[in-house]
């Protein structure tokens, strides 16, 4: 019989009585036990399965295997359903990346006076009907997930709603909304000024 001594220390301290956690230790170290399952640890003690003193010894088990887990992941991730809704900011409490002094000012351009905005920059295109259209394919691409990007379609649906609940609008947003809007961006920089760029929202590269 060879019992690992730091073993059956371990399994003692943490609430394991001296006579179960000898027999545990017997060839066996605590990654093994974690391993265990209830009729292997039954076996090894010569305990019941169903007992009060074999689901006290698994619930110690499971715990240290549990706390394993945790310490090599290095973080708990908290899922969205977990959360109470007064537990996420909001309004002046939620982070807006748009507020961050290294990101430059992103606004969306009115749907209507994009033609106009964006005519000088030779993206007006004539079909074989002689119609005009906006290339807006030839945009720079931005992507619809980009955090910016989120935080201007929040701030374009929360106007939304104002407005409805004002009763100065009646539509909302339709789903997809924001794809193949253009996003005007302005750098600001000491040596060169201000320089802005016209960037196409799309779903995905």
């Amino acid at each position: 019989m060879a019992v690992k001594s730091s073993t059956k220390k371990r399994l003692i301290e943490l609430g394991v009585s001296e006579e179960h956690a000898h027999k545990l230790a017997d060839d066996a170290n605590m990654d093994a036990i974690k391993r265990m399952t209830v009729e292997e640890v039954a076996k090894k003690t010569d305990l019941e399965t169903g007992s009060a003193e074999i689901d006290n010894i698994m619930g110690i088990i499971r715990e240290q295997a549990a706390s394993r887990r945790r310490s090599r992941a290095g973080r708990i991730t908290i899922s969205r359903s977990a959360l109470l809704d007064e537990d996420i900011p909001v309004g002046d409490d939620r982070f807006n990346v748009l507020n961050h002094h290294l990101v430059p000012h992103h606004d969306l351009l009115p749907e209507d006076d994009e033609e106009e905005i964006l005519s000088p920059w030779g993206l007006l295109e004539n079909d074989n009907a002689g119609n005009s259209r906006l290339a807006k394919e030839l945009l720079p691409k931005i992507l619809i997930t980009d955090p910016a990007v989120q935080a201007l379609k929040e701030l374009e649906e929360e106007k939304r709603r104002n407005e409805i609940a004002e009763g100065t609008r009646e539509d909302d947003f339709p789903a997809g909304w924001l794809r193949n809007r253009v996003v005007k961006v302005v750098r600001y920089s000491r040596s060169a000024g201000a320089t802005t760029a016209y960037r196409l929202i799309v779903e995905s590269n």
